[in-house]
């Protein structure tokens, strides 16, 4: 299911995306951070989010809510009374010349499958280097998202901002910038700290989540 929305349709917009990808620019892979995606794909990795959503709730799907200039929104769902439930509300900015080392499945991925599904059936470790563990208050029925989740009240969202790369054998990329959204019923904050580690010393500036916050809950329907 697809909803075309045009994310730098006016100033407003056009600014929060300038910051989303001036954070994604910027994010440097330090020996550390290397060390821990090489790790990684030597290892079991941490469930998939689409793994943990069917595993919860016992079912998973994605819809593409829209898909432009690198930067694509979804809804991570599972089936309630035959409609679909976000769980997980997805931001996405790829990197802006993908490696030619994860090309085919990068075209995939633009097509509609799942990305994280889509890259560990074809043999990468996935690593997710978080940059902000948070929460944000969600009004009911104000925005695209709040719809989404069915939320008909003052909710708290947890927040997941990080960078993903894909490691494979000795060599690791830096595939995408990813700001998540979760349902209050699938992951809370504290859920977060307990998936993943986070060094807040080197959290993104209070500015910065601002922006990202409002990049994700004050996204609307056309």
């Amino acid at each position: 299911m697809w909803f075309l929305l045009d994310a730098c349709s006016d100033e407003k917009d056009s600014g929060l995306f300038d910051n989303f990808e001036n954070i994604h620019r910027a994010g440097k892979l330090s020996p550390t951070v290397l060390a821990a995606a090489l790790s990684a794909s030597a290892t079991e990795s941490l469930l998939l989010n689409s793994e943990r959503i069917e595993h919860r709730f016992g079912s998973y799907g994605i819809d593409v809510l829209a898909s432009e200039a690198g930067l694509r929104r979804s809804s991570l769902y599972s089936i309630e009374n035959d409609l679909h439930m976000c769980r997980t509300y997805a931001v996405v900015h790829f990197a802006d010349e993908p490696d030619t080392h994860y090309g085919a499945e990068h075209g995939r991925v633009l097509d509609g499958n799942s990305l994280g599904e889509e890259f560990k059936s074809q043999g990468w470790a996935i690593h997710k280097q978080t940059l902000h563990i948070g929460s944000f208050d969600l009004q009911p029925n104000a925005s695209q998202v709040s719809r989404l989740m069915q939320i008909t009240d003052n909710r708290t969202l947890a927040l997941h901002v990080y960078q993903l790369l894909l490691a494979k054998q000795d060599q690791v990329f830096k595939y995408a910038t990813i700001i998540e959204a979760h349902h209050p019923d699938y992951l809370s904050h504290r859920d977060l700290l307990e998936i993943y580690q986070y060094d807040d010393s080197q959290a993104l500036s209070a500015e910065s989540v601002t922006k990202l916050v409002d990049l994700v809950s004050g996204s609307t329907d056309e």
